[in-house]
């Protein structure tokens, strides 16, 4: 079986972000492929941490991914602040004889530093164009666990287990591994706070994470971080507004200050988004859908809400209010270029991660989330269908049969964008829903 067809029967799917199905992204030749491993989110500690556990795995799923798209070399990006990563990296690569092929580059630690069409100019110089990916210049981007995964697929272990950091105003921080489809809940437990009454999670990064409106669901594959703080939080009060609120307050009070769209990262590698023009629209009820269409450029980073804005506004959230409308409307933007120029001022735009994480009231809950053994005893598991970018996998077992952790249990519709899932314990299928398979854990 050729790499693609091990990757596609092992559900590697993108672990973080979207979740896009990895075998799709291998479909078509690369002169590059690149290692995402800035992890830029504040608090997130995943990425750093396996590549410090596992960096022949890492480096040999890597390699097999460049080798298969036919890509002339690999590249690590990481920031230069995990020094002792950056060494032990350059250390095995030497050591594996992949000097000639792969190299690490290290990168400023800065935010969105992880954000695909910043690291792929950091990494290439190159700019992939507005509305487009990084196969347009000859790129594709995976991240670190995509890579260990892709790696333990070749030993045919499928994708049973995640990643995730538990960090925030909490008692225990830490890095754990656990079984897709455990519920959520059992995870938070493990951080020593013993009523969340008072708490409230963030599904993922601080900055691009949602608002967990309730803690009763189930881990997947592309779960990354729970953050967790106090309900009066500034994060959770600002996270918290809704696109009506958020659209009357920014009618009231933008003053066109531009700073949004100054230090908007994709605006500064050339783009024409400039979420000032937005602003503008709203305020004055322009409803021209060519100027509008701009908002659909938005990588929804949240620099412009969380950072940028004097007056505390919320443009990402307009944006997505517009972006919501011109997809009503089914209106796409079209790119009237193809070749880009960063803006002049774009190395003096770059947002320091430490100034970051003190603008959004995270200075105090900095700190090492190590890598801890913990053993999760649930009494139910839930495997989500639909984990992922495409289609909901199509269940292949039926209620009353016992499966064995790595099991198939959802193929991959036949031409279809998806990915397959399986048992991460050992158990007896309970239930089948059109979202899900609920599995009695023994």
């Amino acid at each position: 079986m050729d790499l693609l067809n091990i990757i596609k029967d092992a559900g590697i799917i993108g672990a973080g972000g979207a979740g896009f199905p990895t075998h799709a992204k291998l479909t078509s030749k690369a002169e590059y492929i690149l290692l995402n491993g800035a992890e830029c989110e504040p608090l997130l500690r995943v990425d750093q941490q396996l590549m410090a556990q596992f960096p022949d795995e890492i480096i040999k799923g890597l390699e097999a991914a460049g080798r298969y798209i036919e890509a002339r070399k690999a590249i690590i990006g990481i920031k230069g602040k995990h020094k002792e990563v950056v060494a032990l990296l350059k250390e095995r690569i030497a050591a594996l004889g992949l000097s000639d092929y792969m190299e690490i580059m290290e990168l400023r630690d800065a935010y969105p530093q992880g954000d695909e069409q910043v690291l792929v100019y950091e990494l290439t110089k190159r700019i992939v164009p507005e509305a487009s990916i990084p196969l347009k210049v000859d790129c594709v981007v995976i991240n670190s666990e995509t890579t260990l995964n892709i790696f333990r697929a070749m030993s045919n272990n499928p994708v049973t287990e995640t990643y995730i950091t538990i960090a925030g105003d909490i008692p225990r921080r830490m890095t754990v591994k656990v079984p897709v489809g455990v519920p959520i809940r059992d995870v938070i437990s493990q951080c020593g706070v013993e009523n969340l009454d008072e708490y409230t999670v963030i599904d993922g990064g601080p900055m691009m994470g949602p608002v967990m409106q309730s803690v009763d669901g189930h881990v997947t594959k592309k779960s990354k971080g729970y953050v967790v703080v106090k309900k009066d939080h500034f994060l959770i009060r600002k996270k918290s507004v809704n696109i009506d609120r958020a659209r009357v307050i920014g009618k009231s009070a933008c003053e066109q200050c531009r700073m949004c769209t100054d230090l908007c990262p994709r605006y500064l590698l050339g783009h024409n988004i400039q979420p000032h023009k937005i602003m503008r629209a709203l305020s004055y009820n322009l409803d021209d859908v060519k100027e509008l269409q701009i908002a659909q450029l938005c990588c929804e980073c949240n620099i412009c809400e969380l950072f940028s804005c004097p007056a505390n506004l919320h443009p990402k959230s307009v944006n997505i209010h517009f972006k919501r409308k011109l997809a009503e409307q089914g209106v796409r933007y079209q790119p009237t270029q193809m070749e880009f120029e960063p803006r002049l001022a774009r190395d003096y735009r770059q947002i320091p991660s430490k100034r970051l994480i003190a603008r959004i009231g995270l200075t105090a809950f900095d700190k090492p989330a190590p890598m801890t053994e913990v053993q999760f005893r649930t009494e139910y598991i839930r495997i989500a269908l639909r984990q992922h970018i495409g289609v909901p996998a199509i269940p292949v077992v039926a209620v009353g049969e016992q499966v064995k952790a790595g099991q198939l249990i959802g193929k991959v519709p036949d031409n279809s964008l998806g990915a397959a899932v399986h048992a991460s314990l050992n158990g007896t299928v309970e239930e089948i829903t059109d979202n899900s398979i609920l599995i009695k854990v023994g």
